[in-house]
C-alpha cells in the first residue's frame, strides 16, 4: 500500500520536492533503526553514554538529509566591519595584573584526537618527539607547569582524545604524576561510518568496535568538542569551580601557548566594554595558507568560512590574500557559562562537513563533521584577534618537523620562540619530498638538522641525504631524479643554489 499511494502520490504532483522529502523520510527511519540496534549491542552499563551520543549523530544526519544541496550564498557574504577583528598590538599594551588570579579563571583544552599515521608514527600523534626528545605533549605539560610556578596558579589541563588515542594516551599520563599539573581527559564521540549508496551503518558496525568493527567507526571532527566537554561533565563542573574561560587550540600547535593579554582582555575588559563570549584567533594570510579559513560577516553575523563551503566558480576569489587577509588558526577563547548556555538551548549551530572516504575493503563511506570554530556564530559579542604569526606554528609534515627542529627556534619552558639570530620575522617554505615523508625516513636523511637562519625556501625532491653541519641560505632547490641521488656533503654551505642531477659522496 505504501508503495502504491507513494506512486500515486509522484503521479498526482509530478514534485521532485515531495519524491525527495519521501527519500529523506526513509532514510531517517532506516537510520534510526539501525541506530536502535547499535545501542543493543553495547554493554548495558555503557547503553545509556552509548545511547546520548547515537542520539547527536542522528540529529546531524537528519540535518545532513535536510541540508544536502544547499550552499552558501556568496551575495551575501560582506566584508567584516572594523571593530569584528582586533588588533593584537591594542590588546598588548593593557597592563598585567593580578595574574594568578587571571589564570584561576581559565581552563587550558587540547585537541588530542588525531594519530601520527601520516608522518609514520604508531599511536597518538602528541607522541611523537618534536625537539630535545620531547613530544608534542611534553611540551604542552611543561608550559602549563611553568605557569602554576611562576605564577603560583592552578591552570588544569584539559585533553580531548579520540577512541584512537585514548588508551595510549592514558598509559602516558603515568610520567606526569609528579608535575604541578592538574590533567583531565574525555573522549569525544564515536560516529559509525554511512555507507555512501545505502545511506546506512556500513556492515560490522556494532557499538563495542573490536578489530572487525574499529573500521565502521570515526571522530566526528574537533566541532565535537562542546557537546563531549559537557556530556562528560567537565563543563559543569569548572564552572562550579569559578572558571570563566577555556582556550581551545590544536596540540600539534606549537605556537598555541597561553597568552596573558588575551586572557587579561577578556577577563578585565576595557572600561565600558563586554567581554566577548568567544575568540577566534586569527592572522595574517600568506600563499601558504590559502585553503585555511576565513571570518566573514554573513546575515548580520561573525561567520567561518571553510573553503569547502565555497561555490566553485569562487574558489579563486577566496584564496585570494588580497581579499580575505586572514585565517583561522584554531587558537578560540570561549566563555564557559555562555557555551552551557548554547548548549542548554539547542543553539549551538556548526555547518556539516561531509567527508568521503573509501575503506581499505573498498567500500565508499562518508563522515559528517564538523568545525569547532564554526560555533562562533552561535555567541553573543564575538570577535576575531589578528594575532602574530608565531601563535600558529603547527606541525602537519616532516617539512614543519624541520623547521621547528632547527635553530630557526629556541625552546623555553616548553615554547618555541624565533631565534633572535634570525633578521626577519617570517617563516621559510620547506618542500620535502615522499622520501622525507615518514619520520624515521626523514630523520635517517640529516645527520644533523641544517642551520636555516637564513634561509627563505627550500625544496627537496628524490633521493636526497645531508652531511652534518650543512648550511641553507636563500632560495635552495634540491632534485635528484629517478635513479639518483644526491648527499650533500658535510660542512656545505648551499646559498641561493639549484642542485640536481647525481652527487654521490663515497665512504673511504
Amino acid at each position: 500500500m505504501a508503495n502504491t499511494a507513494f506512486v500515486k502520490g509522484h503521479r498526482r504532483t509530478s514534485s521532485d520536492i515531495e519524491f525527495k522529502e519521501l527519500i529523506r523520510r526513509d532514510a531517517q527511519l532506516a537510520m534510526h533503526k539501525e541506530l536502535t540496534k547499535l545501542i543493543q549491542t553495547a554493554p548495558s552499563a555503557q547503553q545509556p553514554k552509548v545511547k546520548n551520543e547515537l542520539d547527536r549523530f542522528q540529529l546531524l544526519f537528519e540535518r545532513y538529509l535536510q541540508e544536502a544541496g544547499t550552499s552558501l550564498n556568496w551575495e551575501k557574504i560582506k566584508v567584516l566591519p572594523d571593530d569584528a577583528i582586533k588588533n593584537y598590538n591594542e590588546i598588548q599594551r593593557t597592563e598585567l595584573t593580578n595574574m594568578k588570579n587571571m589564570l584561576n579563571k581559565l581552563v587550558v583544552l587540547k585537541l588530542n584526537g588525531g594519530l601520527g599515521t601520516s608522518m609514520g608514527c604508531q599511536g597518538p600523534k602528541s607522541a611523537i618527539s618534536v625537539r630535545n626528545d620531547l613530544t608534542f605533549l611534553d611540551m604542552t605539560v611543561q608550559q602549563i607547569e611553568y605557569l602554576n610556578k611562576s605564577y603560583d596558579a592552578d591552570v588544569p589541563l584539559v585533553l580531548m582524545n579520540s577512541f584512537n588515542t585514548d588508551e595510549d594516551t592514558e598509559k602516558i599520563l603515568g610520567k606526569y604524576n609528579q608535575i604541578k599539573v592538574r590533567i583531565y581527559t574525555f573522549n569525544q564521540s564515536k560516529f559509525p561510518r554511512i555507507n555512501r549508496e545505502s545511506l546506512l551503518p556500513i556492515p560490522k558496525c556494532t557499538a563495542t568496535a573490536g578489530s572487525d568493527g574499529a573500521p565502521s567507526w570515526y571522530p566526528p571532527g574537533h566541532g565535537d568538542i562542546y557537546e563531549s566537554f559537557a556530556a562528560a561533565g567537565l563543563l559543569e563542573e569548572f564552572i562550579q569551580a569559578g572558571r570563566e574561560y577555556v582556550f581551545v587550540s590544536n596540540i600539534d600547535n606549537l605556537g598555541a601557548t597561553v597568552d596573558l593579554h588575551i586572557l587579561n582582555h577578556l577577563i578585565n575588559p576595557p572600561m565600558g566594554g563586554m567581554a566577548p563570549e568567544f575568540v577566534m584567533e586569527v592572522t595574517d594570510k600568506t600563499r601558504a595558507d590559502v585553503k585555511g579559513g576565513t571570518l566573514v560577516d554573513y546575515d548580520g553575523k561573525l561567520r567561518l568560512l571553510e573553503i569547502a563551503q565555497v561555490p566553485k566558480e569562487h574558489v579563486d576569489e577566496f584564496k585570494s590574500v588580497s581579499k580575505f587577509k586572514i585565517f583561522n588558526t584554531n587558537n578560540l577563547w570561549i566563555k564557559l557559562n555562555a557555551l552551557k548556555r548554547v548548549i542548554d538551548e539547542r543553539t549551538l549551530h556548526m555547518e556539516i562537513i561531509v567527508n568521503p572516504k573509501t575503506l581499505d575493503n573498498g567500500i565508499n563511506v562518508i563522515q559528517l563533521e564538523t568545525a569547532s570554530g564554526a560555533a562562533i556564530k552561535s555567541f553573543e559579542g564575538a570577535i576575531g584577534i589578528n594575532v602574530p604569526r608565531k601563535r600558529f606554528l603547527p606541525v602537519k609534515t616532516t617539512s614543519d618537523l624541520l623547521l621547528v627542529m632547527s635553530n630557526l627556534y629556541k625552546m623555553r619552558t616548553g615554547a618555541l620562540e624565533m631565534s633572535p639570530q634570525r633578521s626577519f620575522p617570517s617563516v621559510p617554505l620547506v618542500k620535502l619530498g615522499i622520501q622525507f615523508q615518514k619520520v624515521k625516513e626523514f630523520l635517517q636523511r640529516f645527520a644533523s638538522i641544517p642551520d636555516m637562519l637564513e634561509l627563505d625556501h627550500l625544496t627537496v625532491s628524490g633521493d636526497v641525504t645531508f652531511g652534518k653541519s650543512v648550511s641553507l641560505k636563500g632560495t635552495v632547490i634540491i632534485i635528484a631524479n629517478h635513479g639518483d641521488r644526491i648527499d650533500i656533503p658535510t660542512g656545505a654551505c648551499l646559498e641561493n643554489k639549484i642542485v640536481s642531477g647525481n652527487l654521490r659522496i663515497l665512504d673511504h
